[in-house]
């Protein structure tokens, strides 16, 4: 039974033992390469192999989040009192905006790359 001053809305049931979980939480990255289908990015902790994570990047003025799945993760450099990860992002089930916003921005970097 609930105490008087319980306000959810839903009723809680206690895990007796142990179930597991896992938090998202979303850590800086740098984007050393992208296309229409995936990205290369550097981090300071490893990516699992094969595992979905949903990636934020920052597109010029636009910002998107976009699902994709790890391809390879190996270490590109140790530093002082870190390692440097370099992993490869394989793009999967982009909405049409988001494929249109990734695309966009590529078209635009190559274009003011060509420009005199």
């Amino acid at each position: 039974m609930a105490p008087a001053d319980d306000k959810r809305d839903t009723h809680r049931l206690q895990i007796l033992g142990e179930l597991r979980g896992e938090v998202m939480v979303f850590q800086p990255m740098a984007i050393k390469e992208i296309s229409r289908g995936g990205a290369q990015v550097e981090t300071v902790f490893p990516l699992q192999l094969d595992s979905l994570h949903d990636f934020r990047l920052t597109l010029g003025d636009r910002s998107i989040v976009v699902k994709g799945r790890v391809v390879h993760c190996s270490i590109t450099d140790v530093e002082q009192e870190q390692v440097i990860y370099r992993a490869g992002i394989e793009f999967i089930e982009a909405a049409d905006r988001i494929a249109a916003a990734i695309a966009g921005f590529i078209d635009a970097v190559e274009t003011g790359r060509r420009a005199p």
